[in-house]
């Protein structure tokens, strides 16, 4: 498996990546994290990517449905630390990694290619 820069991915950034992810649905299920002003039992994390040092995790979430997707994302993003107190908790490995909240655009990137693909039909049927 290759990242964006060309450089492979290695059996143990998907390993402790996937650890993450589990340690972090499983918070945000349960409400653990108690960020203020949120109910994060909405919000799915769908991967974690680690860096090649393991010190840097990004989480790539949604919440239920997409809405709120950009708000939601700084509030996790600002209550970061308390989300890594309650993973430290979870989680144990040498250095617990910096966590970086991102929105996860594949489903909207998934849909928007089916939409050019039943275009792409319609116009062949045509």
């Amino acid at each position: 498996m290759v990242d964006r820069i060309g450089k492979s991915v290695t059996q143990r950034q998907l390993r402790v990546g996937e650890m993450i992810k589990q340690a972090l649905s499983m918070i945000f299920i349960r409400n653990e994290a108690k960020v203020p002003n949120l109910e994060t039992n909405t919000i799915t994390v769908t991967e974690v990517k680690m860096s090649q040092d393991l010190k840097i995790a990004k989480a790539y979430v949604m919440p239920l449905g997409g809405k709120n997707a950009d708000e939601i994302i700084e509030k996790l993003k600002e209550y970061s630390f308390l989300i890594r107190k309650i993973l430290s908790q979870r989680v144990f490995v040498k250095f617990l990694p910096k966590i970086i909240f991102r929105k996860d655009e594949s489903f909207e990137y998934a849909e928007k290619i089916e939409n050019l693909i039943k275009q792409t039909n319609k116009e062949k049927e045509v």
